[in-house]
């Protein structure tokens, strides 16, 4: 029988809510980040250590700007030359993949996790995570959300505010909600 976790690896419905392994997993992931988003500025190797204590792999040079928050934290890759703004939020119920020199401005939100249209397993507390994969030179905008299962490619810009649903390729520019191509980007 498979747990609760294993299944939302697989992207299966699965208890996020009463399940005792992934309730432990989100506090000590909140615990992390209560030391980390109160830490000292100054103190950029101690941020650095938490922050390599929750993540599941970050390159060397990496910045989350605090406040940022997460779920579990172990389900997020993060390339080398990452920058994160202000109040990212990402709920990683399944993987969150970033490549090498993305940047992303304040009050992003990365989303994995769903919920069924079926009202009796809404709330049992079920919920579906599928992965979500930004590619290398990316540039995410200032309040854009991009939801479960998108893969953005590599070279794109995403502009603020966008809402992004589905996949977008590489080397262009997408905005609007829901994000559409508005132009590619020649190299």
């Amino acid at each position: 029988m498979m747990t609760e976790k294993e299944k939302s690896e697989k992207g299966l419905l699965y208890d996020a809510n009463y399940d005792k392994e992934l309730i432990a997993a989100r506090q000590k992931a909140k615990e992390i980040l209560y030391d980390y988003n109160h830490s000292h500025p100054a103190k950029e190797d101690d941020r650095k250590q938490l922050l390599r204590l929750l993540l599941g792999k970050a390159e060397n040079n990496f910045v989350f700007e605090p406040p940022f928050y997460c779920d579990y934290g172990y389900n997020i890759e993060v390339g080398e030359n990452f920058y994160a703004n202000t109040n990212l939020v990402i709920l990683d119920g399944a993987k969150v993949k970033i490549g090498d020199n993305a940047f992303i401005a304040p009050n992003v939100g990365i989303y994995t996790a769903g919920h069924p249209l079926d009202v009796e397993q809404r709330n049992r507390g079920l919920e579906y995570a599928y992965p979500v994969t930004i590619g290398n030179n990316v540039w995410i905008g200032a309040g854009v959300s991009i939801l479960p299962g998108v893969t953005i490619g590599d070279n794109t810009v995403i502009a603020a505010g966008s809402v992004v649903n589905r996949d977008i390729p590489s080397n262009c520019v997408a905005a609007e909600n829901p994000a559409v191509v508005k132009k590619k980007i020649e190299s």
